[in-house]
């Protein structure tokens, strides 16, 4: 569960990483500005709605700092480098990320088939160990 105090004050750090005021903020990510009140306050909880309105404006913010305070930000260069080489598949792939990409078309394919009306962008599976892996359709 997210921890509202906890998740104001990681907010407001991405505000003033980005010099922006919370009417500023509710403009970058068009967002309603009593909502950016509310969960400043700690008043209210993060949507998912909202979480993917920073998350998609703001790519230097990941999203395991943002719900939970998890890792850095913003993530430096050398934590940038070792996630991207960690998640590439090249001719060097171990047997599990081998396995993970043959899984991933069928998993997205079924979970497509499941809904009539909207297909499914991308799936987030978080790890135990605080990683994540991102499937894109």
């Amino acid at each position: 569960m997210v921890n509202s105090e906890d998740f104001a004050k990681r907010l407001q750090e991405l505000m003033d990483y980005y010099s922006l005021t919370s009417s500023g903020l509710a403009d970058a990510i068009d967002f309603n500005r009593s909502s950016i009140s509310h969960l400043l306050s700690g008043r209210n909880k993060p949507s998912l709605e909202f979480v993917m309105k920073i998350l998609e404006t703001f790519p230097e913010v990941k999203l395991y700092w943002l719900l939970n305070g998890k890792g850095s930000f913003p993530e430096t260069e050398d934590q940038t480098d070792k996630k991207i080489s960690t998640n590439n598949h090249n001719s060097n792939s171990t047997e599990e990320d081998v396995l993970l990409k043959n899984e991933e078309a069928p998993l997205l394919s079924q979970l497509n088939s499941e809904s009539k009306y909207k297909s499914i962008d991308r799936v987030i599976v978080f790890f135990s160990d605080g990683t994540f892996k991102e499937y894109k359709n």
